[in-house]
């Protein structure tokens, strides 16, 4: 059944850029339809009703317009500003990275609304809770699995043995976890420690608020992050930008 021309949803703002002297392009990612491009008219000018609700990282609700290449936003309502995060650089940064993660992994219009309740409750936990890195952390690998990337955490990605409790290595173009046995010159291949393994599986399938349990050190922390970025840089073919700005904050900060 087509859908009609005009529809309402609920979404949550990606990103915007410039088109010609008024409008902008409001890249959405809506509750059932998944991604989507939108052209917001006039949206640049000081009286524009529009702008404050279609601003980066913003949840609402949304009245679109069919057209004839890309969709138009008619009306918009705010549901969620996450004020808190807007205030606050470092969780503006990992939001704004969240949200630039799910856009380069995800195609237009693909049906996304696990994708999209996952950056829900990710940016009302960035919103509020005081872990930001794992909150991402957590974002990341969730993701991942929902999207059909998810990385081998149980069983060798070579052999498929279950993995023994001890320290192992990580691919990013094998796959996940590879046990020593299977460790070779034909893969990419990292140090993995043991707690980096217990953490990264409590990650993929616990609550945040079972996952804030644990306590991680800052060398784990690291050790942990360094790894799943090799494995999204693999995905992708490709860095993610706002990760830059997000070290740069850290090394302006000392830490």
């Amino acid at each position: 059944m087509p859908r009609p021309r005009v529809y309402k949803t609920q979404a949550i703002v990606l990103r915007q850029r410039k088109l010609g002297e008024a409008d902008k392009i409001i890249t959405l990612y809506c509750a059932h339809l998944g991604k989507v491009d939108a052209v917001a008219k006039g949206v640049r000018r000081t009286k524009s009703r529009l702008a404050g609700h279609l601003e980066p990282l913003t949840l609402g609700s949304y009245l679109l317009a069919e057209g004839r290449e890309l969709d138009i936003v008619t009306q918009a309502e705010t549901v969620e500003a996450f004020s808190a995060l807007r205030g606050d650089l470092d969780r503006l940064s990992r939001g704004l990275y969240c949200a630039e993660l799910l856009d380069r992994l995800t195609p237009e219009r693909s049906e996304g609304n696990r994708a999209f309740r996952l950056l829900g409750e990710t940016l009302a936990l960035l919103d509020r809770e005081p872990e930001l890195d794992l909150v991402v952390r957590r974002f990341e690998l969730l993701l991942l699995d929902d999207l059909g990337f998810r990385p081998s955490l149980e069983g060798c990605c070579v052999c498929g043995r279950r993995l023994e409790p001890i320290d192992n290595y990580w691919s990013p173009d094998g796959g996940g976890v590879v046990c020593p046995e299977c460790a070779s010159e034909g893969l990419s291949l990292e140090s993995l420690s043991l707690n980096a393994l217990k953490v990264l599986r409590l990650l993929s399938r616990a609550t945040y608020a079972e996952a804030s349990r644990v306590r991680l050190s800052r060398e784990l922390a690291a050790e942990i992050e360094a790894r799943i970025s090799t494995h999204l840089r693999y995905v992708l073919e490709r860095e993610v930008r706002s990760a830059r700005f997000i070290e740069t904050l850290r090394r302006d900060a000392g830490g």
